[in-house]
């Protein structure tokens, strides 16, 4: 088969690595990809948002699947305009993709079908967030209603700080169009875990669990970021806790979805707060989170193709997955600054390193080649993804690959995998 994979981060990377891995894959293409893609399938020099022009690739190459990593795309309409042109594709169509696209879709679904989350207020006026924020008091969390790459969310402690992150939303236009509106919420205790399932429409078969790691720096402080890092599995996503959120979170999402006559197929996130033995969602993607997709690939014993495949076609009523029972850890390493301004073209040392390790792989999220050589072309640079007994061990054998890797203005968590040696401490592991 030949397989297109849209994106060009860490994440399809993974996929890309792991589609590679299929006895039934012949041709991988990647676009854009990155300089690490590039070594195992053909780049396309195409971007994930130029819709018109990946269809017309997938006709010209006879693309028999094609997999789409990010959420812009999806959200743009690209499953709706390869189907309309009879080609096969992983992802949710644009209808579904809301979920994602606008938080306030998101949160107004959740409250009609009594899902459990924080509570909420939509606004496009500055006064009128203000006001409200006023009101419920702090702390309160402030979201940009569209797509910001993982940075339109501001944890306030303060009604000072939620005013602050309102002014520069709707009247600095921090986040653009993405930002004309803001979800205002309650701000939720606990522990934060993904919860990632595919969905054929009908038929839901979850993925292992995972938690990520979204501030900057140290200790969860600093702003939002696409992900510094992440593990598998969750010790707080019990059986009991998934079997709640499968019940109360993704089946009325789905019934909700079918009421308004849209059917998702594709890969459904729940951003969850776990608290105890009761989950609420604090968001949806509508795609592969990135670092978690890294960690559970690695795990991840099926053949991907097999499963993709089955979602995309109504198929997955009776399929499983079969998981490595180690667990997995991923530490990103990102350029000076991330994820403020940053400098690229910073010359990489040390992945030759990586292609003797026996015991994990390094994802390239933002590289390139440069006469011969990798450098960074982006915020976050490197997942660096292992495989261990356990997730202290992991994390542990993570850290051993990125002290051998280097560039000037590195910057990396030293603290990837703190929260899940705290959870099993609390529940006596």
């Amino acid at each position: 088969m030949n397989v297109l994979v849209v994106g060009g981060g860490g994440r399809e990377h993974a996929l890309v690595w792991k589609l590679g891995r299929s006895p039934r894959v012949e041709k991988i293409y990647c676009a854009p990809g990155n300089a690490g893609i590039g070594e195992l399938a053909e780049l396309v020099p195409l971007r994930a948002d130029d819709v018109a022009g990946l269809v017309r690739f997938a006709r010209e190459k006879k693309v028999d699947l094609t997999v789409v990593g990010p959420e812009l795309p999806l959200t743009l309409g690209i499953v709706d305009e390869f189907e309309r042109h009879n080609l096969k594709i992983f992802g949710p169509g644009r209808e579904a993709a809301r979920l994602e696209g606008s938080k306030a879709f998101a949160k107004e679904l959740c409250r009609k079908q009594k899902v459990p989350t924080g509570f909420f207020g939509v606004f496009s006026s500055s006064e009128e967030a203000k006001t409200y924020v006023r009101e419920v008091g702090a702390p309160v969390v402030v979201k940009a209603d569209g797509l910001a790459a993982g940075k339109g969310v501001f944890v306030c402690r303060t009604v000072a700080e939620a005013e602050e992150a309102i002014q520069e939303m709707l009247e600095g236009k921090l986040f653009g169009d993405a930002g004309s509106r803001v979800v205002v919420e309650e701000f939720l205790e606990g522990e934060e875990a993904s919860f990632m399932a595919l969905v054929d429409g009908m038929s839901v078969l979850p993925l292992a669990s995972s938690q990520d790691h979204k501030r900057a720096f140290d200790g969860d402080t600093g702003p939002n970021t696409g992900g510094m890092g992440a593990f598998s599995p969750s010790a707080v996503l019990t059986d009991s806790v998934q079997g709640q959120v499968l019940e109360r979170i993704v089946r009325p999402v789905l019934a909700g979805l079918e009421e308004k006559k849209i059917r998702y197929r594709g890969v459904l996130y729940a951003g969850l707060m776990v608290r105890g033995e009761e989950a609420k969602v604090l968001e949806f993607n509508v795609r592969f989170g990135d670092p978690e997709c890294q960690v559970l690939m690695l795990r991840l014993r099926s053949d991907l193709l097999d499963l993709l495949e089955a979602c995309v076609e109504g198929r997955l009523e009776g399929v499983r997955a079969e998981w490595d029972s180690r667990a997995s850890a991923c530490v990103v390493m990102a350029s000076a600054g991330y994820p403020g301004p940053y400098q690229t073209g910073v010359e990489i040392e040390g992945l030759e390193e990586a292609r003797k390790w026996e015991n994990g792989v390094v994802f390239h999220a933002g590289t390139a080649l440069r006469d011969g050589r990798y450098v960074t072309a982006g915020g976050r640079v490197l997942a660096v993804t292992a495989l261990g007994s356990d997730v202290p061990s992991a994390v542990q054998e993570a850290y051993r690959m990125v002290e051998k890797i280097r560039w000037d203005g590195v910057h990396y968590r030293k603290d990837i995998g703190r929260r899940a040696a705290r959870s099993a401490g609390d529940r006596g592991a």
